[in-house]
C-alpha cells in the first residue's frame, strides 16, 4: 500500500495550499503532533473549517476560538481545558493546522 504524501507546507506545519486538504492529510498532520484523531478531534475540526469557510478567516486568537466553540458546541467543549486535552500546546494552531486552515493571526 502506497503511503500518502503530504503535500506542501510552510516551516509550522500549516498547508500552503488549503485546497490539498483531507481528512487522510489531517490525520497525517495529526500524526505528526502524537495526536490520534477521534470524534471529539473531528467535531472541532469541522467546526474550524465551516467558521473558515463563514468568515474567511480562522479565529484569530486562543480566545476567540474557545469563544467560537463554546456558542456553536456549548460550554462543555467551549472551555480551554477541554480544547487543549484535544489540541495540546496552543489548541486554536494545532487544530487549525489539522483542519488545513491558514495559522490563526494573533497565535503564537
Amino acid at each position: 500500500m502506497k503511503k500518502l504524501a503530504l503535500p506542501a507546507r510552510n516551516n509550522e506545519g500549516f498547508l500552503e495550499n488549503a485546497n490539498d486538504w483531507t481528512p487522510e492529510i489531517a490525520t497525517l498532520i495529526a500524526s505528526d503532533d502524537s495526536i490520534e484523531l477521534d470524534e471529539k478531534h473531528w467535531e472541532i475540526i469541522e467546526f474550524l473549517r465551516l467558521f473558515y469557510k463563514e468568515h474567511e478567516m480562522s479565529p484569530p486568537s486562543n480566545r476567540l476560538f474557545v469563544k467560537s466553540v463554546k456558542e456553536a458546541l456549548g460550554d462543555e467543549r467551549g472551555n480551554s481545558i477541554y480544547l487543549m486535552q484535544l489540541f495540546p500546546g496552543t489548541p486554536a494552531k494545532t487544530a487549525c493546522r489539522i483542519a488545513g486552515l491558514p495559522r490563526p493571526t494573533n497565535c503564537l
